[in-house]
């Protein structure tokens, strides 16, 4: 099968290839900018779980975008654009976090890190309609839910993001991560393990607790 018919194959079936050929094409601006408008509030969030810095997350997510345009007159569809983008997405994050390791940092503040969003202690901010116990309740699972990402090592930690956050398969999180399916599935075992160990006790804050011979679902 020919590379021009393999792309209009992929083109049919999913219309952001159909949308990154365009630009590929014709250096179509209006058609890179609706991408950019389609990925970049998700691109952020997925880079913000990984690296734990809103800032951070910003400035890596225009580097994807800038890595997108300059590679253009070289893109093949063989995947899903998604996949493609997020594999870009996955190496740039790993980059960061290994520069960080060999370089001294300051720590981050709660309110700059974690998978409730950008601002998790804004997020979580007291209402009206909430009493300040249960939103006292609420910070404190969230810097849980945030330690407990952070004890995940830096390639389970992806395959989660990118399994819960974007919804990825298997086979879709192995092609971004460059690892076989198996892997994939040992890697999230691994971390649902883990995530289960450290949130045990906080699962079922609003609840009664499940019989001790019960296990926490993280799927």
């Amino acid at each position: 099968m020919s590379v021009g018919h393999t792309s209009s194959q992929f083109a049919l079936r999913d219309p952001d290839i159909r949308l990154m050929l365009r630009v590929r094409d014709g250096d179509d601006t209006a058609a890179f900018s609706e991408l950019v408008e389609r990925f970049q509030h998700r691109l952020v969030a997925v880079m913000h779980h990984l690296v734990g810095s809103a800032d951070e997350a910003e400035d890596l997510a225009q580097e994807v975008f800038l890595r997108v345009y300059r590679t253009r007159q070289k893109y093949t569809p063989k995947a899903k654009f998604s996949t493609w983008l997020f594999t870009i997405a996955n190496n740039l994050a790993l980059n960061s976090l290994r520069d960080r390791q060999r370089r001294p940092v300051l720590p981050l503040e709660v309110r700059d890190s974690g998978p409730l969003g950008p601002r998790p202690a804004e997020a979580l901010a007291p209402t009206r309609d909430e009493p300040p116990a249960h939103n006292l309740q609420q910070q404190e699972l969230a810097d849980v839910i945030r330690q407990a990402l952070d004890g995940l090592n830096e390639r389970q930690r992806m395959a989660i993001v990118l399994n819960k956050f974007e919804d990825m398969n298997y086979a879709d999180i192995a092609d971004v991560m460059e690892l076989s399916t198996k892997a994939v599935k040992s890697l999230l075992s691994r971390a649902r393990c883990k995530l289960r160990e450290a949130l045990q006790g906080y699962i079922y804050m609003d609840g009664d607790p499940p019989p001790e011979t019960g296990d926490v679902e993280i799927e």
